[in-house]
C-alpha cells in the first residue's frame, strides 16, 4: 500500500506537467491560428511619394505615428508609348528619391527603425498607362530587355540590403496577357539575384488573367475597384459591395495556393471617390472636397476584409515623406494626411 502511494505520488507530477505541456502546444496552436485567421500578421504599409530632394527630416516618425510597419520604395523609371526603351537614373532631371541613391537611402532610414520594405520598381508613361502600352513583336523585345535590366538593378540592391519583399512589376495588364514567357523567365532571373519574398501589381481587372502566380510569393492587387456610385458612401455601404468582389479573391487565393496582397489601395478626398477614381483624376479640381467619404471608404474596405484569412494587407496609396512632391490639389488626393483617413487609418493600423 505504501509502495503504490508512494508510486502515484512520484508519477502524478510527471503525468501533469505532461499533459500541461500538451494542453500548452495546443493552446499555442490555437493561437496562432487564430492570430492569423483575424489579421495579426496584416501587412500594415504605406506607399512612399519619391521625394524630389533629400529628406528635410526622418520621414519614418510620420509612418511610425499611424502605426505602420512596412513601406513600399517606389524608384521610377519612364518609357513612352512609341519607344522600346526603360529610363532611369537618367541625372539631373529625375528626383532624387526616384533614382537608386534615393532608394537606398529611403530603405536604409526604415530599418533603422524596424521598418519593413516592399521595393517596388515602377514604370511611368507620360499621358498614358503602363496597362495600355502594346508593340509589335520586335519592339516588345527590345523593351523587355531594357525593362530587364532596370529590374535586375534593383534586385540586386534589395539582396543587398535584405529587403523584405521586390516587386516584378505593376500593372502590364496587356504584357502579363499576351506575353507571359517574358514574365516567367524574368521571375527566374530575379531569383537568381534575390531570396526574398515577390509579387506583382496587377491591376484590379488583370489579376485573373495572370498565370504566373504559383512562382511568386504573394498575389499583387493594385484594388481600385468600383464599389459605390455615391458621394458620400457609408461604412456599411462600402463594407457590403465588397462582397462579390471577396468572393473572387478567394476563388483566385484558392486556385494559386497564394494569399491576397493589396499592392496598392487608396481613395481620393472627392465626392464619389469609392467609384471610378481613374476617371475622378483626368479633372479632379472640378470635383468637391469630401474627408468624409475618403475616410468612410478606408473604414469600409478594412471592416470588410481585415478578418480574411486568405488577405494579408496592403500599402495605401499614397503618403508623402516630409510633404514633399505633393501635387497642388494635396486637398483632393489620395493622401489621408491632415485628413479624416489619417485618424481612420491609424486606428486599424493599431489593432
Amino acid at each position: 500500500m505504501r509502495l503504490k502511494s508512494l508510486a502515484t505520488f512520484i508519477f502524478m507530477p510527471s503525468l501533469i506537467a505532461f499533459l500541461l505541456f500538451i494542453f500548452r502546444a495546443d493552446l499555442t496552436d490555437f493561437i496562432t491560428n487564430k492570430e492569423e485567421a483575424y489579421g495579426q500578421d496584416n501587412i500594415k504599409g504605406l506607399s512612399l511619394v519619391s521625394p524630389p530632394d533629400q529628406f528635410v527630416h526622418d520621414p519614418m516618425i510620420d509612418v511610425e505615428n499611424v502605426h505602420a510597419e512596412w513601406i513600399a520604395v517606389i524608384p521610377y523609371a519612364f518609357t513612352r508609348s512609341y519607344e522600346p526603351q526603360v529610363h532611369y537614373n537618367t541625372g539631373n532631371w529625375q528626383w532624387w528619391g526616384e533614382t537608386p541613391e534615393g532608394a537606398k537611402e529611403t530603405i536604409r532610414l526604415a530599418q533603422n527603425r524596424g521598418i519593413k520594405v516592399l521595393l517596388k520598381p515602377q514604370v511611368y508613361i507620360p499621358g498614358s498607362w503602363t496597362g495600355e502600352l502594346n508593340f509589335d513583336d520586335d519592339q516588345w523585345v527590345r523593351w523587355e530587355t531594357s525593362y530587364r535590366d532596370y529590374i535586375l538593378t534593383f534586385a540586386k540592391m534589395a539582396q543587398e540590403m535584405n529587403v523584405e519583399m521586390f516587386c516584378v512589376g505593376t500593372e502590364f495588364k496587356i504584357s502579363t496577357r499576351d506575353r507571359p514567357k517574358f514574365w516567367f523567365e524574368l521571375i527566374a532571373d530575379i531569383k537568381n539575384h534575390y531570396n526574398g519574398k515577390l509579387t506583382y501589381a496587377s491591376n484590379w481587372d488583370e489579376y485573373q488573367h495572370i498565370s504566373f502566380w504559383k512562382e511568386l510569393d504573394y498575389i499583387g492587387i493594385d484594388a481600385y475597384y468600383p464599389l459605390v456610385d455615391v458621394s458620400t458612401p457609408s461604412v456599411s455601404e462600402v463594407e457590403k459591395a465588397w462582397i462579390p468582389v471577396i468572393d473572387d479573391l478567394r476563388a483566385v487565393y484558392k486556385k494559386w495556393d497564394r494569399k491576397i496582397l493589396f499592392t496598392e489601395f487608396g481613395y481620393l478626398s472627392v465626392d464619389r471617390c469609392a467609384y471610378k477614381n481613374w476617371d475622378l483624376e483626368k479633372n479632379i479640381k472640378d470635383h468637391d472636397v469630401n474627408e468624409i467619404a475618403q475616410s468612410n471608404a478606408l473604414d469600409g474596405l478594412f471592416s470588410a476584409l481585415w478578418k480574411e484569412e486568405f488577405w494579408v494587407g496592403g500599402f495605401l496609396w499614397k503618403w508623402y515623406p516630409n510633404m514633399q512632391g505633393r501635387v497642388s490639389y494635396h486637398d483632393r488626393d489620395y493622401t489621408p494626411q491632415g485628413k479624416l483617413a489619417e485618424q481612420t487609418l491609424s486606428e486599424w493600423y493599431k489593432q
